[in-house]
């Protein structure tokens, strides 16, 4: 048995340091086929025999049993986050302020899901998100499949790293391949990917996802160091993936220097960065300089504008929206930008093409909105030929060849066809997203099968289909009939708010659907509603009666309800009084960033339980900004307005919890 003992550990060590030289170093010394040859072996001898099983050997990578939730965990020391700065001068003021004559390190900073790592005796322990910088999420069974992170260290004392998971930018392409095959929704960017990836319940599909790391702190050890840079060498020592592009460099024309140059290398990196960071290098310094409730005063972040790319524009093709709006795009050339291939940009409306003046045949340039989406900035006129061609809107629907007409509220031109095929592939998949039924697995590419095979011709035939039928379909099979059956009957009984919402009326969002149905807890009622009924509702103006007026009129609205609710799909549920009075009755709150345990709909239904509102945009008559991690521009704005902003912790407290 010894020997058998002395044969697994040797596998697992010659493993554990054959995916460093991989994972870590980018340099392998052997074929990916005799990795497997060993990695098999050792399967084989773990299978074996039980009694020698290891939680830390390099087969246990592959993700255990799903989980029923992630357990929250209290950083040992706070994960901070970081002051942006947009202009040099501001990158010198901070200088100036620290100290000129400091060193300073300057590293990329990767656009992904910040981390801790916590290892104990030489064995990682545990993982978990940053969350609100105090109180994060468990997500250990997931990180332990991401192969750059070791399992075990050298160092055996008490030891706490920081690291920001992202998705190379190659698996991300991969991925959204897979997706966009199977009928699911294309994740926006690899930052999304990444932090979707990192927070599945089961850890074998964090595990598929090739999610990487790269390591930037040394958040608490029993070592004491003096420099920054000090405390990265160790932890490559450790076997850590430490961040590539770091330099330590003194005085601010050093730093500036250094920020371009890692800015100039960002469209060739196989990953996203969005910044670099800029760090005090002597730790003696950090502790004398200090932080603010949630920010260190010895470091900040540069933020790099959006990414620009010229390409030429070959062709503008027309997209009908679900409310028959005839939108625009510009066919490119491919460019990658910001992270993905572009091949197409919105062109908004016949307005938008005018102004900017874009003909067919233009050289343009192109950067991502947030660096999400692709839109065109300007024209490059000097680089016309003559051949460029002036765009015009088309006089018929090109997808069902009806006349269009013109909106003129909307600057928009429409195809009023009801019937409209392109219309009606996008109403069913406005209808199953996530904000709407929320039906799981049915995607624009599964509801064009099956509306290409006359299962379905409206949102009513979605609860008649049966699995048999969509087995016979190509890419289903009965596995994946049956699932989708599932989540079909499923959204049955989400209810009349979310019902109102997924029929994808113009200006009746989710908001506007939880006011209406208040007022209108049976759909059907809505039919014999007038303007002056559903104008005393809140959040419903004129216009957005009228539609809602046209929408109950129309016929074919009460088959497909009547259709509905014979299926079993709820229409109503019985009439909840408002809520006259409680602890936050007259406070407007508006809700930003991640909370450390409710979702935002938890905590708006907290709030409004409590007799608050809750808006979705700050202005002077918001009372409270309830702020929570990766806060975005409504806590800048709310800053600037002088707004209250308040934690999660503040909130209970209101409500005496």
């Amino acid at each position: 048995m010894e020997i058998l003992m002395q044969k697994i550990k040797e596998l697992r060590k010659t493993l554990e340091y054959h995916a460093y030289k991989y994972y870590v170093e980018d340099a392998p010394e052997i074929s990916d086929y005799e990795y497997d040859r060993l990695y098999r072996e050792l399967q084989e001898l773990e299978a074996a025999h039980p009694e020698l099983d290891d939680p830390h050997s390099p087969t246990r990578r592959v993700g255990g049993m799903p989980l029923d939730k992630f357990e929250k965990v209290t950083h040992t020391v706070p994960l901070g986050s970081l002051t942006d700065v947009f202009s040099f001068e501001e990158l010198q003021s901070f200088v100036h302020n620290t100290g000129d004559n400091d060193d300073y390190t300057v590293e990329a900073k990767i656009d992904g899901l910040s981390v801790a790592l916590r290892y104990e005796d030489g064995k990682l322990v545990r993982g978990a998100t940053r969350g609100d910088g105090v109180t994060g999420e468990d997500v250990t069974a997931n990180l332990r499949t991401v192969m750059s992170i070791p399992l075990t260290i050298p160092y055996t004392g008490v030891l706490e790293v920081r690291g920001e998971v992202y998705m190379p930018r190659q698996h991300f392409e991969t991925l959204n391949e897979k997706r966009e095959a199977a009928g699911e929704a294309r994740f926006a960017n690899p930052r999304n990917a990444a932090a979707g990836s990192l927070r599945q319940l089961d850890p074998k599909i964090a595990a598929s996802r090739g999610l990487d790391i790269f390591i930037f702190n040394l958040q608490y050890c029993e070592m004491s160091f003096t420099q920054h840079d000090e405390t990265l060498r160790f932890l490559r020592e450790q076997g850590f993936k430490v961040i590539p592009l770091s330099k330590t460099v003194s005085g601010c024309e050093a730093i500036i220097a250094e920020v371009k140059r890692i800015g100039e290398l960002r469209s060739s990196l196989p990953y996203d960065i969005d910044g670099a960071v800029i760090k005090e290098n002597h730790l003696a310094r950090r502790l004398a300089l200090g932080e603010t409730a949630n920010t260190p005063k010895w470091a900040v972040a540069y933020k790099y504008p959006p990414e620009q790319k010229s390409t030429v524009l070959t062709d503008i093709v027309i997209q009908v929206g679900r409310t028959g709006v005839l939108t625009p795009n510009a066919v490119l050339v491919p460019v990658h930008l910001a992270g993905t291939t572009v091949s197409r940009a919105t062109l908004h409306n016949i307005d938008f093409i005018t102004q900017k003046d874009i003909r067919i045949g233009d050289t343009v340039v192109v950067q991502k909105a947030g660096d999400i989406i692709p839109e065109i900035v300007s024209v490059d006129v000097k680089a016309r030929t003559g051949r460029e061609v002036r765009y015009q809107m088309p006089a018929n629907c090109p997808s069902c060849g009806e006349p269009v007409v013109s909106d003129s509220e909307e600057a928009a031109v429409r195809c009023t066809n009801a019937a409209c095929p392109a219309q009606l592939i996008r109403n069913l998949s406005y209808f199953a997203s996530r904000g709407a039924m929320n039906i799981d697995g049915l995607g624009e590419g599964v509801i064009k099968l099956l509306c290409d095979n006359n299962l379905i011709s409206c949102v009513a035939d979605l609860y008649t289909l049966k699995a048999e039928d969509i087995s016979k379909l190509d890419r289903m099979g009965d596995r994946s009939a049956a699932k989708l059956i599932t989540a079909i009957n499923e959204s049955k009984a989400r209810g009349p708010e979310r019902l109102l919402c997924a029929f994808g009326i113009r200006q009746v969002g989710e908001k506007a659907a939880k006011a209406i149905t208040r007022q209108y807890p049976d759909l059907y009622d809505l039919f014999s509603a007038t303007e002056e009924d559903l104008t005393a509702v809140p959040d419903v103006g004129p216009i957005t009666a009228r539609y809602l007026i046209d929408f109950f009129s129309h016929p074919q609205t009460r088959m497909i309800l009547d259709s509905m609710k014979e299926n079993g799909v709820i229409t109503a549920t019985e009439r909840k009084d408002e809520v006259t009075e409680g602890k936050l009755q007259g406070l407007t709150f508006v809700l930003t960033g991640t909370l450390p345990t409710m979702t935002r709909d938890e905590a708006s239904a907290l709030i409004e339980q409590n007799g608050g509102k809750v808006s979705s945009s700050v202005s002077k008559k918001t009372h409270y900004v309830l702020a929570g991690a990766e806060a975005g521009s409504k806590l800048t704005k709310a800053r600037t307005l002088g707004i209250a902003v308040i934690e999660e912790a503040d909130l209970l407290a209101m409500l005496g919890n």
